[in-house]
C-alpha cells in the first residue's frame, strides 16, 4: 500500500479491510507526517510493516520497494493498493480464484484486477479493452470468472511473484501515471495476459473527485490537480516511442489524450493551468524527459 499524506480515519479503515484478507500488509511511505510510521507499526504487530522512502519517490519506486520486501518475506503473490482504495469483502480470494480459472484455461496470466466502484457516487465502472479508436467497455456479466483485458490500473491488481521475476519491476522513470499501463503492456509483449476478475470488486477513488458528463457519450471523468495532466501527457508520449508498445493501445490512448486536452485544457474552469501542464508534458514527452518533472525538489 503506497501512502501519501493519508487521511487517518480512511487509512485505518483501509488497513482493517486489507488485514482481513492478506497475510502481510506493507505500507510504503511516500510522504506521511513525521512519526506516523511508528503509530502504524503498532496497528497489527507482526502483520504490518512500515517502509519509509524518505521522500516522494514516485509510484513505481514505492511499488518496487514493497515488492522487494514481499519477495524477501517469501510471498507468492502481491496485491497493489493505496490509501484511497477499499477492497470489497472476499476480493483477494476472488482474484485468486479468477487467476486459477484463467491458468486452468491455458491463459498465461500477467495480473488480475477487480471491478471498481467509484468512491464518490457509488457508480460501478466497467473493465475496458483497446478498441479501434477508443477504450471500449467490457461486460462482466453472468457466471464468468474472468475477462481478458489489455491493461489494468494498479489498485487492487494481484500479481504472482514468478511473473514479476519474468516481466521485471515497475518503471520508476514514469513517476506516477501509466506506471501500471506500461507494466501490463510490457507483460503482454512477453505473452502474458492481464485479466479482470468478474466476482471481485474494490471501492476506488479516481482522481481528486469524479464527474459524470456527456462528452460524446456518458463518461465518469476523474478530476486531477494540474500537475497530473503533465504526467498523463508526458508519459503517453514516452510510451508511444517504445518498441514493445503496440499500435492497438497507442491509437485509443492518443484519442483519449486529445479528449483530455480539449475538455481540461479548453473547457474546464481551471483550463489555463491545465493547458500549461499538458503542453509542458507533450514537450517533455517528445524530448524523452523522465522522472518527477514539475514535482522535482
Amino acid at each position: 500500500m503506497v501512502l501519501f499524506h493519508p487521511d487517518p480515519a480512511m487509512l485505518s479503515e483501509t488497513l482493517r479491510r486489507w488485514l482481513a484478507q492478506v497475510d502481510l500488509v506493507l505500507c510504503v511511505d511516500n510522504g506521511m507526517p513525521v512519526g506516523a510510521g511508528r503509530a502504524l507499526e503498532g496497528f497489527a504487530p507482526g502483520r504490518l510493516r512500515y517502509l519509509a522512502m524518505g521522500r516522494n519517490a514516485g509510484l513505481g519506486a514505492a511499488h518496487n520497494r514493497g515488492i522487494a520486501e514481499a519477495r524477501a518475506a517469501g510471498c507468492t503473490h502481491i496485491v497493489l493498493g493505496d490509501q484511497d482504495s477499499l477492497p470489497g469483502p472476499g476480493m483477494v480470494a476472488a482474484l485468486l480464484e479468477a487467476e486459477a480459472s484463467a491458468l486452468a484455461a491455458g491463459r498465461d496470466v500477467a495480473a488480475v484486477g477487480p471491478r471498481y466502484v467509484d468512491a464518490d457516487d457509488g457508480h460501478a465502472l466497467q473493465f475496458v479493452r483497446c478498441g479501434r479508436f477508443r477504450f471500449e467497455p467490457v461486460a462482466a456479466a453472468g457466471a464468468a470468472r474472468f475477462v481478458a483485458l489489455d491493461f489494468l490500473i494498479s489498485s487492487g491488481s494481484l500479481i504472482r511473484m514468478s511473473v514479476l521475476e519474468r516481466v521485471g519491476p515497475m518503471d520508476e522513470t514514469l513517476f506516477i501515471d501509466h506506471v501500471d499501463t506500461e507494466w501490463c503492456l510490457r507483460a503482454k509483449a512477453l505473452g502474458f495476459v492481464p485479466i479482470g476478475a468478474c466476482q471481485a470488486w474494490m471501492e476506488h477513488q479516481l482522481g481528486e473527485r469524479t464527474l459524470r458528463i456527456r462528452f460524446g457519450r456518458m463518461r465518469t471523468v476523474p478530476l486531477h490537480k494540474p500537475f497530473r495532466y503533465y504526467f498523463i501527457a508526458r508519459n503517453s508520449l514516452l510510451l508511444y516511442q517504445r518498441a514493445y508498445v503496440r499500435r492497438s493501445w497507442i491509437v485509443p490512448d492518443a484519442v483519449r489524450l486529445a479528449q483530455v486536452a480539449v475538455f481540461f485544457g479548453l473547457l474546464h474552469p481551471n483550463r489555463l493551468a491545465n493547458a500549461r501542464m499538458l503542453l509542458r508534458g507533450v514537450r517533455d514527452g517528445l524530448r524523452g524527459v523522465t522522472g518527477p518533472g514539475p514535482l522535482a525538489g
